[in-house]
């Protein structure tokens, strides 16, 4: 059987329309059990919903424990065990990370440690370094932190504007992450200090 991934994103999807299309392909074996964004008009939602995915609105005006307990309820009903970030672009609280340790997954546009933040790929190319990639980690409690699960470098390259150079880093992200997904699925669920002590 396979497994439920709830996926939660902020603006226009393309990383959910990569996992759709990894599993559409056999590529990822599991199925989205839903979408939430904190967005309800957002792109990637609108997406969603004409691909007859179920969608949930995480309503962040009443406070982040009140949508974190929206994710909470969406999980339980759809029968979701693990969680994909797919550039959401809200911070998870410690109490939520705590119930789900091990569960929740996180892509970001850099080479982790280095350059995260909103900004990543951005950041990277103001400051001039020639090598920034894609990470994909699981999530702590401390913003894009956590035990590296993969990363790819992409090369900054002569002539690059920030529009080529993200074309690129997105790219790459559309290839690594489904990849990670299926694996980490695969490989079931750790805790923060074995993933450590045993990196893939």
């Amino acid at each position: 059987m396979k497994p439920n991934i709830g996926v939660l994103i902020s603006g226009r999807g393309s990383n959910l329309m990569a996992i759709k299309e990894a599993i559409d392909r056999g590529d990822l074996n599991a199925r989205i059990g839903f979408v939430g964004s904190d967005v309800p008009d957002c792109p990637g939602m609108v997406w969603a919903s004409g691909q007859g995915l179920d969608t949930v609105f995480l309503d962040y005006s009443k406070g982040r424990e009140a949508a974190e307990c929206q994710i909470d309820r969406a999980m339980e009903l759809h029968r979701v065990r693990h969680l994909v970030l797919a550039g959401f672009m809200r911070i998870l609280s410690a109490p939520f990370v705590g119930r789900h340790r091990g569960q929740v997954i996180n892509l970001h546009p850099s080479l982790l440690p280095s350059f995260p933040g909103r900004s990543g790929i951005r950041d990277a190319f103001l400051y001039g370094v020639r090598i920034t990639g894609v990470t994909v980690h699981l999530v702590d409690e401390q913003v894009d932190h956590g035990p590296i699960l993969a990363q790819e470098a992409v090369e900054i390259l002569e002539g690059d504007t920030l529009e080529s150079l993200e074309e690129r880093v997105h790219r790459v992200e559309h290839r690594l992450y489904p990849a990670t997904i299926d694996r980490w699925l695969k490989e079931g669920d750790f805790s923060l200090a074995s993933l450590r002590l045993r990196p893939w």
